[in-house]
């Protein structure tokens, strides 16, 4: 997890998904689905304009959203 304002929603390792900030050893807030922790993970990103970083069950990233100044913008949104 990078130097970047960025919220990270991750699986737990004893079941549901958190999400936390980076570089943060404990989560911000536990659900039972991914689903929920998407939709307040995205409410605290636009909060916080931060990056919002899914992540699937296997760890990989899953189609990030920039909620604040996002340093790589498409190329459609110059």
């Amino acid at each position: 997890m990078g130097n970047r304002n960025e919220r990270h929603v991750v699986p737990n390792s004893d079941g549901g998904w958190d999400s936390k900030k980076n570089n943060a050893q404990r989560a911000s807030k536990h659900f039972d689905t991914k689903g929920e922790a998407m939709q307040w993970s995205r409410e605290k990103a636009k909060q916080e304009k931060s990056e919002l970083i899914p992540h699937k069950k296997d760890g990989t990233i899953q189609n990030p959203n920039s909620y604040g100044k996002d340093p790589n913008p498409p190329r459609d949104k110059n």
